[in-house]
């Protein structure tokens, strides 16, 4: 007798319990179904970063754009070395672009150089633009400057920005072959030959080429730029860059910086940017 009334109160227990289940069941599924046809529906002004927009209300199906928020530019340093020529100076910074997807496609800057006494003897302002996560010098080639030069203070004054669509690759544009070398003979002082290699599939009206000579100690002892005109796709050209005079230090390092302002073409900037209005 006892088997049996365990067993009616087992079986009593178990459908007690699938009850209360499917009880449980229904009142969240009543409570799901509740949400679903009261939850406000997604919009582009619910103060929400839904749908597939790319901000708070803006981007993606809304026609409102989001805001280009972007880290300012930096510059890691400055300085200036002799011409070549009295009475003037070659001026340079080093500036960094920290975002990832952001290209500035036109900052200014100003170069300020002081004197022996601590004033400002010469200025020099420039307009320049940087790709997407690039370093770069920035080089202004034979200011005039009278007296003795102290210092250099360089300044970003404003930063115009661009951004990058999903998938972005930087000019292939390659210097290979680099040499520097004394002239023994003929015009000039010293020079820097190599071969630049246009592996894109653009043509480039105007390239630009900054030569940075370096010390053992990593340091700037000479500047030279020139400019090719016309590189086409796939075309390999040959550049020298010339010193005629004498400059103080030992060359140890040469560094070619390749610059071509992709803001500028409309056929290369359609494939890699929005451009911003």
């Amino acid at each position: 007798m006892e088997i049996l009334d365990k067993f009616l109160e087992d079986k009593y227990q178990k459908k007690r319990a699938t009850i209360i289940a499917i009880f449980v069941a229904v009142f969240l599924l009543f409570v799901f179904m509740m949400y679903m046809w009261l939850r406000p529906v997604a919009s582009c002004t619910d103060g929400k970063k839904n749908q597939n927009e790319t901000g708070v209300d803006c981007g993606g199906v809304c026609a409102t754009k989001c805001a280009i928020v972007a880290q300012n530019l930096t510059s890691q340093e400055s300085g200036f070395v002799e011409s070549g020529i009295s009475g003037k100076l070659d001026l340079y910074a080093r500036v960094s672009n920290p975002n990832a997807t952001f290209g500035s496609k036109k900052f200014q800057y100003e170069f300020k150089l002081f004197d022996s006494a601590g004033n400002v003897a010469a200025t020099k302002k420039g307009v320049s633009y940087i790709l997407p996560a690039e370093s770069k010098y920035i080089v202004e080639n034979n200011v005039e400057f009278n007296g003795t030069p102290s210092r250099v203070e360089f300044n970003i004054i404003n930063q115009e920005w661009s951004e990058f669509a999903d998938f972005y690759e930087s000019p292939q544009l390659k210097v290979v072959n680099k040499t520097y070398g004394q002239i023994g003979s003929g015009v000039g002082f010293s020079e820097v030959k190599g071969l630049l290699k246009n592996e894109s599939s653009f043509n480039f009206n105007t390239i630009r080429l900054d030569v940075i000579l370096k010390d053992v100690n990593d340091s700037v002892i000479a500047l030279n730029s020139t400019e090719m005109n016309t590189v086409k796709s796939g075309e390999n050209r040959d550049f020298r860059a010339l010193w005629l005079n004498r400059f103080p230090g030992e060359v140890m390092n040469v560094e070619v910086q390749v610059g071509v302002n992709i803001f500028e073409s409309d056929t290369f900037i359609k494939q890699y940017f929005v451009p911003s209005l």
